[in-house]
């Protein structure tokens, strides 16, 4: 009977979403942290399910070609791929979500999706770093014990010495109540931005002392312009609205969704945040276009973003289960992470678009939502990745479904 602490040797078979690897032991699935499919390795079992058991990998005995030296803490939070030869990791992304699609979505991929490369350091232009003390960082996977943000190299340099700075600021007036720091900064880094969580409020005075650190950009928001073809979208966000992460990929992204929409079409962006792919859609594309976005802060930066678009672009402040039933040539989907709701996604199917372009940066939640797309009549046209977050298990994928 296999239990927590026991070390039994496995052969490593494929890749799991999520991050562990899978492999079998009597006749069990086990997941592996710290292994790579194809490798013989010494496990340490962490605890048992009923089918299914959690290990992780304690001596490697046949190691992968593709196993590299890991920089800092292979667990600490945006690392968990760090010990894998960075175009391995582009390949198990792209089984993972074919795997994803068949297991979940019980969906065979035409063929296997490619992932677009980012660069691996410096990639990340919103961060939470948790305050503890005179130190911060970001959390060990699955607990709350801090380690060191440099070591990762997801943010750049400069962005570290600011936040030391910052944290400098922070002890030099006392501010003990800093317990989280959302940072959002701009794709060149010309201007970053913090918003301080704390566990009472602080002094308006204190505050103004610690945004004023050398480093940081006055105010609430950054602004992005991305270029595509002739046409140079601005973009402002809060520092607290949702936005793609990766500095390196998102003009790709953008560019990528934008030619989905027919010149001169019409299109419905639903969870469009602060406008992301509706701006691009208005003013590239040149297609009348309708944004819904039910968040108020994001909402506030897509009505202001709105403003490039002129009468190509309209916004409605709205939950997507609530906004009013209307059709285009396009309708594009960019949920959070739990995927669209039942009730939204029988909306959208209902409306028939001839186009359907899902984003999405959780596969599994993506494969069941096909499933059911697929189910109201739908085929898939083609599925690219773009990997947003190197050296983690996650990946941004987009689908799109076309209605014969």
């Amino acid at each position: 009977m296999l239990k927590p602490g026991d070390v039994i040797a496995l052969t490593i078979e494929k890749p799991a979403v999520g991050g562990p690897m899978i492999a079998r032991h009597e006749g069990r699935v086990i997941l592996v942290a710290g292994a790579i499919p194809g490798e013989r390795v010494s496990a340490r079992v962490l605890r048992v399910a009923k089918g299914v058991a959690h290990a992780a990998t304690i001596a490697v005995e046949e190691p992968s070609s593709d196993r590299r030296a890991a920089d800092g803490d292979p667990l600490c939070g945006g690392c968990l791929y760090n010990f894998i030869a960075y175009p391995r990791q582009l390949e198990i992304k792209s089984q993972v979500i074919a795997d994803a699609f068949k297991r979940i979505g019980r969906i065979e991929l035409a063929a296997p999706v490619s992932v677009a490369a980012s660069p691996e350091e410096g990639y990340r232009m919103r961060a939470r770093l948790h305050v503890r003390g005179a130190r911060f960082g970001f959390f060990r996977e699955g607990t709350h014990d801090l380690c060191d943000a440099r070591l990762t190299r997801q943010l750049l340099p400069e962005t570290l010495d600011t936040l030391d700075r910052l944290m400098a600021a922070i002890r030099s007036i006392g501010a003990e109540s800093v317990r989280e720091i959302e940072l959002s900064e701009n794709v060149d880094g010309s201007e970053r931005v913090v918003s301080m969580v704390t566990t009472e409020p602080l002094d308006p005075r204190l505050a103004e002392r610690l945004v004023a650190v050398d480093g940081l950009t006055t105010g609430p928001y950054v602004t992005d312009t991305i270029v595509i073809g002739d046409a140079a979208l601005a973009l402002r966000r809060h520092v607290l609205a949702f936005f793609q992460g990766n500095r390196y990929l998102l003009r790709d992204l953008v560019a990528h969704v934008a030619a989905l929409v027919p010149a001169g079409g019409s299109v419905l962006d639903l969870y469009a945040g602060v406008g992301l792919f509706s701006v691009a859609a208005a003013v590239v594309r040149g297609a009348a276009t309708i944004a819904v976005e039910g968040d108020a802060a994001g909402f506030e930066d897509l009505r202001a973003n709105a403003a490039v678009a002129g009468r190509n672009l309209t916004t409605i402040h709205a939950a997507v289960e609530a906004v009013e039933a209307r059709t285009a040539d396009v309708v594009i989907v960019d949920p959070p992470r739990t995927g669209m709701s039942p009730e939204a996604l029988q909306k959208v199917v209902g409306l028939k678009p001839p186009r359907l372009v899902y984003v999405s940066c959780d596969v599994a939640t993506l494969a069941r939502d096909a499933r059911k797309i697929l189910e109201a009549g739908y085929t898939i046209e083609r599925a690219d990745a773009f990997d947003m977050f190197p050296n983690t298990p996650h990946v941004e994928t987009v689908v799109v479904f076309g209605n014969p």
